[in-house]
């Protein structure tokens, strides 16, 4: 006798690579991101996705289509008001034409890359938000389940 798609395989948790198609939206509607029909591949724990949209698929099986709501706190945080920052216009280059929305990359201590939005251009002032785009932003992801592999015996640690 046939299984069914849903039975096939081990769900989504540690130790497994997943096969999926995703869009991401905001609670507005608003599509962010999306595989299209494209699937995109990652295997758990990896870091290519946010935590807490792998942990809302944890216990999906090849097959499934769900809708995901991942709180702000479990998607990429709350919107930290240390994070703004205002900023003299000259600490900017010369040539660049500041506008509020424009994003613009800072070096960080360890010399990595961080973005930041101009949020409001006050005379000389500039104010940039440090945050991440998305912060504060509940994320709703539609996601397909392609097919999902036990590539370890690797188990959730608490």
């Amino acid at each position: 006798m046939p299984r069914r798609l849903s039975d096939k395989g081990p769900p989504v948790g540690p130790g497994t690579r997943v096969t999926l198609t995703f869009s991401l939206k905001l609670d507005s509607g608003e599509l962010v991101d999306s595989t299209g029909d494209k699937p995109a591949q990652f295997t758990v724990g990896d870091g290519s996705l946010l935590p807490g949209f792998e942990k809302a698929m944890f216990g999906l099986k090849a097959g499934a289509v769900e809708t995901l709501l991942i709180p702000s706190e479990q998607g990429f945080g709350e919107s930290n008001p240390k994070n703004v920052q205002m900023m003299k216009r000259t600490d900017f280059s010369e040539g660049i034409d500041l506008s509020e929305g424009l994003i613009v990359s800072f070096a960080d201590k360890q010399n990595a890359e961080l973005p930041g939005v101009v949020k409001r251009i006050i005379g000389d002032l500039v104010e940039i938000d440090l945050n991440h785009p998305l912060a504060g932003r509940d994320l709703i992801f539609e996601v397909e389940i392609i097919s999902v592999e036990q590539v370890s015996n690797e188990i959730l640690r608490a």
